[in-house]
């Protein structure tokens, strides 16, 4: 049975998911306030963190980012909040998913399924021995200590820059379109718009690219992006 910490201070909603993930033969431990969620989440390994934005004591961003300083235990985002910005701030701070209120429990059920797949895609991909140190140019990512460098000097990612790199890195020269990257960054069923890529890829061009100097990732109007010299 997969443990789920439930983060979230509506008694209503926070019972109404509880009861039903239960009837699904989760096993739910349940916190109603910031400060407390984010002590759970750090004592115990969960399979999944429910995590809503608007908390007493200590907000959603903040227990994520904390989190994510010390695990890399899934997070789906929970949150009456629905605009592009609050949707980029939620996967920005390491957010595995965002799911806005009201949702059909249906659907949370369906995406914390695709999470749990890609979490034992990678386990499993652990478990085969250590994982290839991919390159392009001086630009290396080693996914086994998520490790990333360019001329030996290591840049700071977020969790979903670092997956966006290194779909980037493992199809260099490949054009790829926003709804591919989508797909394979966020989940092919994520309520995420296409626009967000474009985001994050301004976030990792400040990050890898040197100032003046052309970008690693360049853009092909109307098309997407592809990762050349």
């Amino acid at each position: 049975m997969k443990k789920v910490l439930l983060i979230e201070d509506e008694k209503n909603m926070s019972r109404f998911i509880e009861l039903e993930l239960q009837y699904e033969r989760f096993t739910v431990t349940v916190a109603s306030e910031g400060n407390t969620g984010l002590q759970f989440a750090l004592a115990e390994d969960w399979d999944i963190i429910l995590l809503d934005i608007m908390l007493p004591g200590m907000d959603g961003l903040e227990i994520c980012r904390r989190v994510r300083s010390f695990k890399y235990t899934p997070i789906i985002m929970l949150s009456a909040r629905d605009s592009v910005s609050e949707r980029v701030s939620g996967l920005d701070c390491g957010a595995d998913d965002y799911l806005p209120k009201p949702f059909a429990i249906e659907e949370l059920l369906a995406r914390m399924r695709v999470v749990f797949r890609r979490q034992h895609a990678l386990n499993s991909d652990r478990d085969e021995g250590l994982l290839p140190v991919v390159s392009f140019l001086d630009l290396v990512l080693d996914p086994n200590t998520r490790r990333v460098s360019r001329a030996g000097v290591t840049i700071e990612l977020t969790k979903r820059e670092y997956d966006l790199l290194a779909v980037f890195l493992s199809n260099a020269n490949r054009v790829l379109d926003r709804e591919t990257l989508l797909d394979k960054v966020w989940g092919y069923d994520v309520a995420v718009d296409t626009n967000v890529v474009d985001v994050y890829v301004r976030y990792l061009r400040r990050k890898i690219d040197n100032p003046g100097g052309s970008s690693y990732i360049q853009t092909l109007r109307g098309i997407g992006y592809v990762m050349r010299k």
